[in-house]
């Protein structure tokens, strides 16, 4: 008897309008002329909108020409609420896209500017869209720069032990500093309190040195100067744990391909399948 074939062993055009699927191509995919275009045309779309976002955030700009940037901010607000009904329109799992990344930032770039209509204070909001600048590296097919990211995601991963252990032991010695320096320096030199000792040693690890609280007797400057030194050297183990972790994995070369059911990238060059879902490509 013959076996029923899986639903992924389906062709990919099966129960996916070819209308729906040229809408998909250009939308969604980076390899045709329409498609390379209509992204370009996005991204120029979406710097403008965020301009016009920032100029309203000007007190004298907004005055002057209110009007014009409360038209303009609202003409890109119903562009992109249409260009994210067509995304939902042409993907065949429309909550996989929804949830995604793109399809969070893509919600939130229009969800501000109906917000406004409540007067909730969340007008400028729109700032978020400069996020969708992401999609440049899709459009422009740095199909190698994808490769690295996704090297980088998986070494950053990698590390989460090593760093959260490092983290743990420099809370630790900072904590221990802090009282320290509470114990060594005293009110008398705005060390009134550990939490607030805390706080310079935190400074001063970071090497960011603000300056508004400074040891004054000896052994508070003796330790101080152990603490800065050290701070040099804690700066430096984080980019070598990740670096490491970076160096040792060979990621296969991967595509700007989109998945048409989750609308995630990535894929390696030869996939059929997406390696999130297992929809079909």
């Amino acid at each position: 008897m013959a076996t029923a074939p899986r639903p992924h062993d389906a062709p990919a055009d099966e129960g996916w309008a070819p209308w729906r699927k040229r809408l998909h191509d250009v939308i969604f995919e980076a390899e045709t002329p329409s498609g390379r275009f209509f992204d370009i045309a996005l991204l120029v779309a979406i710097l403008a909108s965020v301009l016009v976002a920032m100029l309203d955030s000007v007190p004298s700009i907004a005055a002057s020409h209110h009007d014009l940037l409360y038209a303009l901010e609202w003409g890109f607000t119903v562009l992109f609420t249409v260009e994210y009904a067509l995304r939902l329109l042409c993907v065949r799992r429309r909550l996989g896209y929804a949830l995604s990344f793109y399809g969070v930032v893509d919600l939130l770039s229009i969800v501000p500017t109906y917000l406004g209509l409540l007067d909730l204070g969340w007008r400028h909001g729109t700032v978020v869209r400069s996020l969708r600048l992401l999609r440049v590296f899709r459009i422009f097919k740095l199909a190698q720069f994808l490769s690295e990211a996704t090297a980088l995601r998986a070494a950053l991963s990698a590390s989460r032990p090593k760093i959260t252990v490092f983290f743990a032991t420099v809370l630790i010695i900072i904590c221990l500093v802090g009282s320290a320096m509470h114990l060594v320096e005293g009110p008398e030199s705005g060390f009134d309190s550990i939490p607030q000792s805390i706080y310079w040693a935190v400074v001063t690890v970071t090497t960011v040195g603000y300056g508004d609280i400074s040891p004054v007797t000896p052994l508070g400057k003796f330790l101080a100067v152990l603490v800065m030194l050290a701070g040099y050297s804690i700066l430096i183990i984080p980019g070598g744990i990740i670096s490491a972790e970076w160096a040792s994995r060979r990621e296969k070369r991967v595509t700007t391909q989109t998945c048409p059911d989750c609308s995630r990238e990535g894929h390696d060059a030869d996939a059929v399948h997406c390696k999130w879902c297992g929809g079909r490509l």
